[in-house]
């Protein structure tokens, strides 16, 4: 997915302002278009395209989510479980970790 090109960082800006916030944004990205994807394949489940895309998107962001794990920590429940500690209560929570 393309991030905005046209931004230019001003305060009305809700572009990512580092590396951190753009992965966040383009893995919001790609589970906003599984989301709709989801939606069109429940009245539609023959649509080759659309799966065909489903499958790519949800690949890339789970990629991107793998990445943002492993440099920032667990983005959601379902990323914490590494086997041997439960780090999920250990501050800051993924939501303050963004400073």
């Amino acid at each position: 997915m393309d991030n905005n090109s046209n931004c230019n960082n001003n305060q009305n800006c809700d572009c990512p302002t580092n590396d951190r916030e753009k992965l966040l944004k383009e893995i919001m990205q790609y589970d906003f278009a599984l989301t709709d994807l989801n939606l069109y394949l429940d009245t539609h489940p023959c649509c080759q395209r659309a799966l065909s895309l489903f499958n790519e998107f949800k690949a890339k962001s789970d990629k991107l989510r793998m990445m943002y794990n492993q440099m920032y920590g667990p983005l959601t429940i379902r990323d914490e479980n590494n086997g041997t500690t439960w780090q999920w209560i250990e501050n800051p929570w993924p939501w303050e970790r963004m400073v």
